[in-house]
């Protein structure tokens, strides 16, 4: 049997936990609903009076959960995003509602972005809306329905679909005639870094110190934290890239970047993944959904076939753009 109706905690009490909650606080929760900070403080007070267990802890200018708050947090903030996302559906049912995309600002960049164009002229009654972040989002709670992720397997859910694998090859502009680099290579060139130590294997440090170049030190090093900004760099002749091969196979089929020396791209143990949210399985979801890993396809089809040309250009002693 259902809780009773008439038990359940007013809707306006939650809304104010939830409000406090997403803000970590209550002045910042006032501002977002629009009324006084003891306005939402009694709204507080009352929902842990009706519950009768207290929810936050209250510090000098600073709240935190309780276990049981935290608790109540996770589900209710879920649900209300979710009645959100309908009462605007309501209001406005001529609106159509768009199939929210989320992966790094780096894929999104440089692999999503340059084939939305053809998706909209195919499936012109189909919105998308690309909310590029490089932090782990909560799908359920940010209203997502479909995440790109950039993983190993083991961390990402079983029912998620490999897209396509990650490869890394030092790549610049031509106009640089990098050659294979050894310790005196080096000192001709700027190193274009990914200024992110948990990804170590975009890293130039890994990258020498596995070819026994640890010693050795290029001409100078610009860092940039967004990946997107070092394929800039590159394409600028601002020095040379770890390349992620998937995400600048266009370039390098083209021309604008060149492997350098003739370097094999090395596979890395990270791949590309697509992730659905159950709570949010619609038949345009299903039709982006379906797009992206007909998109993967093509990517990956892509590579093997540049792989199989590169490989045939080495044997003849032909210079080759990169490896696979």
């Amino acid at each position: 049997m259902s809780y009773p109706l008439a038990k359940l905690p007013p809707l306006d009490l939650v809304r104010g936990f939830v409000a406090v909650g997403r803000r970590m606080s209550i002045t910042l929760a006032a501002q977002d609903l629009h009324v006084t900070q003891s306005a939402v403080s009694r709204q507080i007070r009352a929902l842990e009076a009706h519950l009768g267990v207290p929810l936050l802890v209250r510090g000098f200018r600073s709240v935190s959960f309780t276990s049981e708050g935290a608790q109540l947090f996770r589900m209710a903030d879920v649900w209300l995003s979710q009645l959100g996302d309908l009462t605007e559906q309501l209001r406005a049912p001529e609106r159509r509602t768009p199939v929210t995309v989320t992966t790094t600002i780096g894929v999104a960049s440089l692999w999503l972005l340059p084939r939305l164009g053809a998706f909209q002229a195919a499936h012109p009654h189909i919105d998308v809306r690309v909310a590029a972040d490089n932090r782990l989002i909560d799908i359920d709670r940010e209203s997502v329905d479909i995440a790109i992720r950039y993983s190993l397997r083991a961390m990402v859910p079983d029912a998620a679909a490999w897209m396509f694998g990650e490869s890394v090859v030092p790549v610049a502009h031509p106009s640089l005639d990098a050659r294979e680099l050894d310790a005196r290579e080096l000192q001709r060139h700027v190193l274009l870094e990914f200024d992110d130590p948990t990804r170590p294997w975009l890293q130039w440090s890994e990258w020498l110190n596995a070819r026994g170049l640890n010693r050795a030190r290029a001409k100078g090093m610009l860092r940039f934290n967004q990946y997107d900004q070092i394929v800039l760099a590159a394409l600028a002749g601002h020095g040379i890239a770890l390349g992620r091969v998937a995400l600048i196979a266009p370039m390098l089929a083209d021309g604008r970047l060149h492997a350098v020396g003739g370097q094999a791209a090395l596979a890395t143990e990270h791949a590309y993944w697509l992730v659905r949210n159950a709570r949010r399985s619609t038949p345009d979801a299903d039709v982006v959904a379906q797009w992206l890993m007909e998109q993967a396809a093509a990517t990956e089809r892509d590579l093997r076939d540049e792989s199989a040309l590169n490989k045939g250009a080495s044997d003849a002693a032909a210079p080759r753009p990169y490896g696979p």
